[in-house]
C-alpha cells in the first residue's frame, strides 16, 4: 500500500439508512444521501444499507388512498393534507423527483421483509429504490406481489424467490429487529441516516449535510460515537 492510499485501498464505509417506502421525506432525503456521495472522489468507499422501519404498524393490508391514510394516522382534513402534498411535490419536482399525487398507501410490512432478503444479496439499496421510486413515480404498485418480483429480477434477484416471501413470514423478525435497534440508537422518525457507526444524522438533511457527514467519518474525525 502506498503512503498515500487511493480511495480503493482505503476502508469501506457503511451507510445505515432507517426509512419507510411511503415517507416522503425518506424519499427526498435517500436522493440527497445518494448525490452526496457522488459528489465525492472515493465514493466506492460508501455502501448505503437499508434498514427497516414502519412508520405505521397499523396500517391495514388493503391499499388506500394517501389522504385517507394520513387522516387515519394524524387526523386533519383532507384539503390541508393535499396542500402539505402539493408543497411536498414542488420540492420533490425541484430536486429532479417525480411525486404522484395519485398514490394509494398500505403495510409496508411485507415490502421491507423483501428488502431484507435483497440485503442478503448486496441489493438492499437498489431494491429499496428502485420500488419506492416506481411508487412516488406513480408508476408501481409496491403492494402487488408480482411487482416487487419483477423489480427483483431487474436488481438481479430471483423473484420466485420473493412470491415465496411474500406468502409466509420469512423476515419479520429482521423487520422487528431493525425498528429496535434504531430506537435504540435514537430513532424518533425517518430517514436516520447512521454513517459508520459514528455519526447520526435524524431527518432529510441538505445535500450539503449529508456531504459533512461523510467528511468527517471518512476523515477520522473526532466525535462521539453511536453505540
Amino acid at each position: 500500500m502506498t503512503e498515500h492510499p487511493t480511495p480503493s485501498e482505503r476502508a469501506r464505509v457503511v451507510i445505515e439508512m432507517w426509512a419507510d417506502l411511503g415517507c416522503p421525506w425518506c424519499y427526498v432525503g435517500k436522493h440527497r444521501l445518494r448525490a452526496a456521495i457522488a459528489k465525492r472522489p472515493d465514493a466506492s468507499r460508501f455502501e448505503i444499507v437499508m434498514r427497516s422501519f414502519e412508520l405505521d404498524p397499523a396500517a391495514p393490508r388493503e391499499p388506500e388512498k394517501n389522504e385517507t391514510s394520513f387522516i387515519r394516522s394524524h387526523g386533519g382534513i383532507v384539503e390541508d393534507v393535499l396542500r402539505a402534498e402539493r408543497q411536498m411535490q414542488a420540492l420533490a419536482r425541484t430536486e429532479g423527483l417525480k411525486y404522484s399525487l395519485d398514490r394509494m398507501n398500505a403495510n409496508t410490512f411485507d415490502v421491507h421483509r423483501v428488502v431484507q432478503y435483497a440485503g442478503d444479496h448486496g441489493r438492499g439499496f437498489e431494491f429499496f429504490s428502485a420500488v419506492q421510486d416506481g411508487f412516488f413515480g406513480g408508476t408501481l404498485d409496491p403492494h402487488d406481489p408480482d411487482a416487487l418480483a419483477g423489480i427483483a429480477e431487474s436488481a438481479g434477484l430471483d423473484g420466485r424467490r420473493v412470491r415465496e416471501i411474500l406468502a409466509n413470514d420469512e423476515y419479520a423478525d429482521r423487520v422487528r429487529a431493525d425498528r429496535d435497534e434504531g430506537i435504540e440508537l435514537g430513532l424518533t422518525g425517518v430517514p436516520f441516516v447512521v454513517v459508520g457507526r459514528q455519526v447520526a444524522a435524524p431527518g432529510a438533511q441538505k445535500v450539503a449535510g449529508y456531504a459533512h457527514l461523510l467528511d468527517r467519518v471518512a476523515g477520522h474525525a473526532t466525535s462521539e460515537r453511536v453505540s
